[in-house]
């Protein structure tokens, strides 16, 4: 009775893409494939925790490259004055000239990253044998409650077409309400990105992120999907919380977001999963979460 309960529930996890899941899950767990009962919640710190960290460090991307965003400032002559009032600010915080602001990359997005919410976190070989890549808080600290990362990726809602994109792919993400997320910068899967988010620009106003596809990442947090999953060994410090981003956010600020929704003609909420510390994380440490749980 129990195996059976047990393959009930992963037929209903993947019973949208149940070819791949038969031909590749059956003898081992999916790398990011969670069961998640519907009455779940994952929220350990608040939507407007989450938005306002978001704001503060696509805020402080958007002043960094201000000199590439002045063909976007000038349809927008009504918030052209509160970034220059920003800029002006943070040029007296950082002891920077005017001249050091207009170079098209004054900081990396990695020294933003620090400058803002006082940590970098990048990609590397992890610590766990045969896990292929990790991701380490490599300057700073990171205390507990802090959105340490974001997972990139295609939005798919449950009965969306993910077959081929699915086959081989260890980046399927699945939230509590059934909707995918497909991290994978490689193959098939950065085609459907690309051509999504291109079909969503609207004039120069970008509405989403595709810098996450290559190693020169504009949104630093957007590694999510190469976090590892935890062991006996290795306990989780970081756990996933999902996150629709309001209407009223910034459009301007949207170039930073590494997601996209796969059907056009949705109207909803853009589904966004960001990571959050669940200590304080020091310099060096690798990340690890848990893709089997979430916080209840």
């Amino acid at each position: 009775a129990a195996m059976l309960r047990a393959l009930r529930r992963r037929w209903d996890v993947y019973k949208y893409r149940f070819v791949p899941w038969l031909a590749l899950n059956l003898r081992h767990k999916r790398r990011t494939l969670r069961y998640v009962p519907e009455s779940s919640q994952d929220k350990i710190i608040s939507d407007d925790d989450v938005f306002e960290t978001l704001l503060k460090i696509f805020k402080a991307l958007f002043i960094n490259d201000f000199s590439r965003q002045a063909h976007i400032l000038a349809l927008l002559p009504e918030i052209k004055c509160n970034y220059l009032e920003l800029l002006k600010v943070e040029q007296k915080r950082l002891r920077v000239t005017l001249r050091n602001h207009q170079n098209q990359h004054a900081f990396s997005p990695e020294e933003v990253l620090f400058n803002t919410l006082g940590f970098t976190v990048s990609r590397g070989r992890s610590s766990l044998v045969s896990a292929g890549t990790g991701v380490f808080v490599t300057k700073g600290f990171v205390p507990k409650g802090t959105v340490v990362s974001m997972y990139p990726g295609t939005i798919y809602r449950k009965h969306e077409p993910i077959f081929f994109q699915s086959l081989g792919n260890p980046f399927i993400f699945r939230c509590i309400d059934g909707i995918l997320i497909d991290g994978n910068d490689k193959g098939l899967s950065r085609s459907v990105y690309r051509s999504c988010s291109r079909r969503d620009q609207l004039g120069p106003f970008q509405m989403s992120d595709e810098s996450w596809l290559t190693n020169a990442l504009q949104n630093p947090l957007a590694l999510g999907q190469y976090v590892n999953n935890c062991s006996y060994e290795k306990a989780a410090n970081v756990c996933y919380q999902e996150f629709d981003v309001p209407g009223y956010f910034p459009v301007e600020l949207k170039q930073y977001l590494p997601n996209i929704v796969y059907s056009h003609d949705v109207e909803s909420h853009l589904r966004c999963v960001v990571l959050v510390a669940l200590r304080d994380i020091k310099q060096g440490e690798e990340l690890f979460s848990n893709y089997y749980t979430v916080v209840s």
